[in-house]
């Protein structure tokens, strides 16, 4: 008499959602275990990648891996800098939503239904084209998905004035353990009612359920802008240069920082004409056309007192090329150094001068090249430490020197990360910032919404 052949899990989903949906050849395989990050990082190849079309095909995969015990890995466009997209374990899949890309815009209520794989850009053009805006604009905008977004709780330079994702996602529809759907939210502005779930499963990045769809807010879309340059040949100006303008009662879109060797790195790489100085500030106002004016002209009033150059752009050609300077930031530095560690660590913004001078300390201290940029306005800073990949002992000095850079940060009552999440990455500082009972409190809520540990484990917190 034969035995009975049991299924494999792998089977079961395809089973359950089709072959074309559940892919297990290498070449698949291989290419589904990176995302962006620049330093190495533990990856494993997963045993399939799924392309879910709907959110029932969600619901029957958290079905199927809650019943074998196959970690789930979801995936947005890879574009994560923590490592929060890669598969860890060899039996799980990773969970690609590019399939998902469909979205629909109530104009007259300002909001729109989004699915996870639509593209930021894509998204951000559209609604512009009918008079509405949508802000965040992480720098990976015009490839990364919303969905990613929201898992990652993204910013970018605007969310100076306009917040991060987090403050435009009214509700979502996920799919949590053994396949339950859970909807939260709706599309209104006020609504107190219980606790607020949404908020909470933004910036889970995928720890806690996968999001099959969300409820975004939009606002009317600004009718002009303009840009400006400031020019510091002392660096501990600028953070006295940036609590004058925001205590002014100028409300700048966005306040953009870059160190000398920051600018040096985007001329050599691509260049606009930036001037060679210690540091400078990309400064950006929206608004109406008058105002928009007048607030430049502040601006250029409140600095020049501090012996501070500002510069203003006369076209939006100008405007696009000071932009790009900044959004080549980060291939830029590839010329500096082989290596990089890029960690988006926040500081308060009234202990940003000396904070940025014990990061350069730690800098000497290890013997590396620091380069420093960001959104200085909200006192989320991007410090980058650059290295020699040939040189093992020169990565290892990297890596002590990120420790301190987090203990500065957390020194001056500030946070480890701002927009790129925790991941892999960072989740050993995670408890210094939260506490022993805080980071049991993350625990816990990990263990109601995936007591089996399937979704995304190994990041964030550890059960």
């Amino acid at each position: 008499m034969f035995g009975i052949v049991k299924k494999k899990p792998v089977e079961k989903l395809t089973e359950a959602l089709g072959k074309e949906k559940v892919k297990e050849d290498t070449v698949n395989r291989r290419l589904y275990s990176y995302d962006a990050t620049p330093i190495p990082i533990q990856r494993a190849m997963p045993s399939a990648v799924v392309f879910p079309e709907s959110h029932e095909d969600v619901v029957k995969l958290v079905k199927v891996c809650y019943e074998e015990g196959i970690p789930i890995f979801p995936r947005g466009a890879g574009s994560g800098l923590t490592g929060g997209a890669v598969p860890t374990l060899e039996k799980g899949v990773v969970v690609s939503f590019e399939r998902m890309n469909k979205f629909e815009v109530n104009v007259d209520n300002a909001t729109a239904e989004v699915q996870p794989g639509v593209i930021t850009a894509q998204f951000q053009d559209y609604v512009e084209r009918l008079g509405l805006f949508y802000p965040p604009d992480p720098s990976s905008f015009k490839y990364s998905t919303l969905g990613g977004n929201i898992a990652e709780n993204a910013g970018g330079p605007r969310c100076l004035k306009y917040g991060v994702t987090r403050e435009y996602v009214l509700g979502l529809t996920a799919v949590i353990k053994e396949g339950h759907t859970i909807k939260t939210g709706n599309p209104v502005i006020k609504d107190v009612a219980g606790y607020d779930i949404t908020k909470l499963l933004v910036g889970s990045e995928g720890t806690l359920g996968l999001i099959t769809s969300a409820t975004l807010k939009l606002i009317p879309k600004p009718k002009a802008r303009a840009t400006a340059l400031a020019l510091f040949n002392n660096l501990e100006d600028v953070g006295k240069a940036v609590t004058r303008i925001l205590t002014s009662g100028l409300f700048p879109s966005a306040l953009e920082f870059m160190d000398e060797d920051a600018i040096r790195a985007v001329e050599d790489y691509k260049p606009v004409g930036l001037p060679r100085v210690e540091a400078l500030l990309l400064i950006e106002v929206d608004g109406t056309h008058q105002s928009v004016l007048e607030d430049i002209k502040q601006v250029e009033e409140l600095l020049k007192p501090m012996g501070v150059e500002v510069i203003t752009a006369k076209s939006k050609e100008q405007e696009e090329k000071l932009w790009s300077a900044r959004k080549s930031l980060g291939p830029a530095l590839g010329n500096l150094r082989s290596g990089k560690i890029n960690e988006d660590i926040v500081i308060p913004r009234i202990y940003l001068s000396e904070a940025i001078r014990e990061f350069r300390e730690v800098a000497r201290k290890y013997d590396l090249l620091m380069v420093i940029f960001g959104h200085i306005g909200d006192g989320n800073l991007h410090v980058n430490l650059l290295y020699d990949k040939s040189k093992t002992e020169e990565e290892e000095r990297a890596e002590r020197a990120v420790d301190e850079v987090f203990e500065v940060a957390l020194k001056y009552n500030g946070s480890i990360t701002g927009e790129h999440g925790v991941g892999l990455t960072k989740k050993k500082f995670l408890k210094s910032q939260f506490g022993e009972v805080g980071y049991e409190l993350l625990k816990g809520i990990k263990l109601l919404f995936d007591p089996k540990n399937l979704f995304n484990p190994g990041k964030v917190v550890e059960v």
